[in-house]
């Protein structure tokens, strides 16, 4: 596991735009992308950047069960906002908060991860240590399942709607051995709020308590956290 602190967002979202452009000149081909504030500049780089995705194709974490393209906090709209409407891909994926029938769903979704293995996925970090939406107690062997989301994780994405009430219970998120089957992962996190989950994630045991723990078994992980996140680390 690389660790690089970064002073701002910026600074991190340029190293990680680096790895990215590295990966892409050696051929890869599918990126597992992320929502959340963590990659917000790291898209904006790429889309200022002469980066060519016509031939790449994009999966995503996760999404809200209940939300689709026509709701500004769907994970589809997100993604079209920050990236897709400024970078054709030759395919995205993302999975379908508004399936009516969520096993079948799920079933077309693990096809989908299974048959486009990843090359460069991106991450965030939840502060109790999720990582996609698998909260802790998640098993490292899940695939992709509908999920219930922690009461933490559903108070911190209250501040992205204009009534609590509204934030979805749950979602549909890729499991840790779907992350885990990615060749590189690349974790961003930013704030003092996230410096206990990554102290746990960096120097605690692997423990599917602390999901992203689990990252420490992965031969190509590099983290990029700001003074902040970093300032409980030994």
């Amino acid at each position: 596991m690389k660790v690089h602190i970064v002073k701002n967002q910026v600074e991190g979202a340029a190293i990680a735009f680096d790895i990215l452009k590295q990966k892409l000149a050696a051929g890869a081909q599918v990126l597992g992308l992320a929502t959340g504030s963590s990659p917000i500049e790291f898209y904006k780089q790429i889309r200022e950047s002469d980066l060519d995705f016509s031939e790449v194709t994009s999966v995503n974490l996760d999404e809200y069960v209940g939300l689709g393209e026509d709701s500004d906090q769907s994970y589809v709209y997100f993604m079209k906002e920050h990236l897709f409407n400024a970078k054709p891909f030759k395919e995205n994926y993302l999975p379908n908060g508004l399936a009516a029938d969520l096993d079948a769903e799920l079933e077309r979704y693990n096809a989908i991860l299974e048959n486009h293995p990843v090359d460069f996925q991106i991450l965030g970090i939840g502060r109790n240590g999720h990582i996609g939406f698998n909260e802790p107690g998640a098993s490292f062997d899940g695939i992709a399942r509908v999920v219930d989301l922690a009461p933490s994780t559903i108070e911190a994405n209250a501040r992205f709607f204009e009534n609590p009430e509204d934030v979805p219970k749950q979602a549909i998120s890729m499991g840790i051995a779907n992350i885990l089957s990615a060749k590189t992962i690349v974790l961003m996190a930013y704030g003092q709020e996230k410096a206990d989950a990554i102290k746990a994630t960096v120097e605690g045991p692997v423990t599917e308590q602390v999901p992203a723990s689990v990252l420490q078994n992965h031969e190509d992980v590099v983290l990029i956290i700001d003074e902040s996140a970093a300032s409980k680390l030994a």
